[in-house]
Formats: structure tokens, C-alpha cells, sequence
């Protein structure tokens, strides 16, 4: 069994930075990619950025060039550096990652339980 554990929300002020983190742990063999949803009240959740096994990355339109995301393999941990917040990225930001686990392809795919983003302005 793979668990995602989210660190790093909280609260910023307009045109402030946070740095999300969510670490996996479990039987892991290698991730085959990861990334960060976001659900604001009353929305569907979204997806903010992915990065693959291969460093491919694909970003929200509304976060290119504010939001980065980065991944440490060694520690099966994924970042997301948002930069220039706004009150808009308000919302609560989830990991979502898929793991190759057995020898013979088997993988995990799950959710991290949420952290909290709140930009005030």
C-alpha cells in the first residue's frame, strides 16, 4: 500500500510564495508521474500541474509561469512552488501520483488528503 502525505498550505497574502510538498511512502518501485489538483468551494477540482517519470510537465493555464513543479525521486516527493499568489488559487490543493509497484507492472494510483491554500488580498 502507497500513502501520500501532503505538507505546506496555509495562508499568503497576495503576490506571496508557498511551497506545497507531498511525500509517498510505501512499496514503491518508481512513480510514473505526479501532480497537484485544486478544489475551490462550489468548483470542480482542477488540475494545477503534472510531472511524468520522463520530467514532462503540463500546467494549469491559470498558474504557467507563477507555479513550478518539481519532483525529488530519491524521496518519491513531489513540490509545487507557488509564486505571485493571487486569491483566486484559493482552494484546497491535493497530490495525485501513480506508482509502478510489483515487478509486473502492477500500479497504485491515489490521493493525498488535501492541504489548504488560502490567499488573502
Amino acid at each position: 500500500q502507497v500513502q501520500l502525505v501532503e505538507s505546506g498550505g496555509g495562508l499568503a497574502h497576495t503576490g506571496g510564495s508557498l511551497r506545497l510538498s507531498c511525500a509517498a511512502s510505501g512499496s514503491i518501485i518508481r512513480f510514473n508521474d505526479m501532480g497537484w489538483y485544486r478544489q475551490a468551494p462550489g468548483k470542480e477540482r482542477e488540475l494545477v500541474a503534472v510531472i511524468t517519470s520522463g520530467s514532462a510537465t503540463n500546467y494549469a493555464d491559470s498558474v504557467k509561469g507563477r507555479f513550478t513543479i518539481s519532483v525529488d525521486n530519491a524521496k518519491n516527493t513531489v513540490h509545487l512552488q507557488m509564486n505571485s499568489l493571487k486569491p483566486e488559487d484559493t482552494a484546497v490543493y491535493y497530490c495525485n501520483a501513480e506508482f509502478l509497484i510489483t515487478d509486473d507492472g502492477g500500479t497504485w494510483h491515489g490521493w493525498g488528503q488535501g492541504t489548504q491554500v488560502t490567499v488573502s488580498s
